[in-house]
């Protein structure tokens, strides 16, 4: 019966709404940081910067190089991945994989993600680099590309160990590369599934998952000197939040302050799209074109992020550079997008939408004769 009480009484301080005020969020970890993954822009923070342990948050980068495999056709999900008795010996959170069996790279992915699961991840880095001391390099290579400048990996999985540490801001930083991969949703976002056939079950170790609305991932940590960590993500219209907790005391103090974390962001921000590369902004006039016009779009998407409390109204303005003389080739810049919300103004690239060919001599001297003509 104490089981059963202890589980609603988590479930109703998952599940239950609540409204924050502007500016207060009530959590309890040694850092915490809420970022709003299309901008980037981070609504809030504690101790952001701060060198800490992560324990199994760290596999996100793991799952970050292996999706960037996926996706860019190094591998493919249904490549059978060998276990070494390198990858079988680790223990921690595993998926009992056994020396000399082979598994799929999306079965490796899932179990990784749902059971955060060690062994998959040693048997992974194997596959990909050979070795998991070449895994971590890769690591550590791609934690610098992206900017991580208080991380550093030591092993695939987040098992403590001296100098293995990041701080939340960096965690939120590439949960947000990681979410650009959009095939890792159908892995984190798993509450309960099985491998081997039916014959070996898995839970996710991520609660909110199945107790907070719009919650698609990413990835729990608990190690003794870690303690309890998570990057949790959740969507809701067009907004994807991500909010990253580590040093929390206990698993429901982990859940709760990002709930807490989730909770104020969807509260008091909203995000507004004023720039879809795939819509015609306007056509601009084109000389010595076999077409008199060219199609003009943004060269990329712009979302701005904006308090729910209100805001000046946001306009955008299309300077054509000028003249524009063919040819002209799709994705050219032919000029700018000027956005501006009544504070600030942003300037954004604005590229041709198709192809317009240069007139030949015969057509110009042609349409110059038919002109002539139509004179006389």
């Amino acid at each position: 019966m104490k089981h059963i009480i202890c589980f609603f009484l988590c479930f109703l301080t998952l599940a239950a709404p609540a409204a924050y005020a502007e500016g207060t969020v009530e959590t309890d970890a040694k850092a915490v940081l809420l970022m709003e993954a299309d901008t980037g822009e981070v609504l809030y923070e504690e101790n952001a910067d701060e060198r800490l342990p992560i324990a199994s948050v760290t596999k996100i980068m793991t799952m970050l190089l292996i999706a960037e495999a996926v996706d860019g056709g190094k591998i493919k999900l249904d490549d059978m991945v060998p276990v070494s008795e390198n990858a079988m010996s680790y223990g921690g959170s595993t998926m009992f994989l056994e020396a000399g069996e082979e598994l799929s790279v999306s079965d490796m992915l899932k179990g990784i993600a749902v059971a955060s699961a060690n062994d998959g991840c040693v048997a992974m880095a194997e596959f990909l680099e050979g070795s998991e001391t070449a895994f971590v390099e890769k690591m550590n290579e791609k934690a610098s590309e992206l900017g991580m400048e208080n991380t550093s990996f030591m092993n695939t999985n987040g098992l403590d160990e001296d100098g293995h540490y990041s701080s939340a801001r960096d965690v939120a930083v590439m949960s947000r590369e990681l979410m650009t991969h959009p095939l890792i949703f159908d892995y984190t976002t798993i509450w309960t599934d099985t491998l081997r056939n039916g014959k070996f079950s898995l839970a996710n170790t991520n609660k909110l998952i199945r107790f907070y609305n719009g919650a698609n991932g990413l990835k729990t940590g608990s190690t003794s000197q870690a303690l309890c960590c998570i990057s949790a993500a959740a969507k809701r219209g067009d907004m994807q939040l991500i909010a990253v907790v580590l040093g929390a005391p206990t698993s429901a103090k982990r859940f709760s302050s990002a709930k807490a974390l989730l909770d104020y962001g969807f509260a008091n921000y909203k995000t507004e799209k004023v720039l879809d590369p795939a819509e015609e902004l306007e056509r601009a006039p084109v000389s010595r074109g076999v077409s008199p016009d060219v199609g003009v779009r943004a060269a990329e998407s712009y979302t701005v992020l904006r308090k729910k409390s209100g805001g000046g109204e946001i306009t955008t303005e299309t300077v054509i550079d000028e003249p524009l003389r063919a040819p002209i080739n799709e994705g050219d810049t032919v000029g700018r997008i000027i956005i501006n919300d009544g504070e600030t103004a942003v300037e954004k690239d604005a590229v041709a939408a198709e192809n317009v060919m240069r007139k030949s001599f015969v057509e110009i001297l042609t349409e110059f004769i038919a002109g002539f003509m139509a004179r006389e």
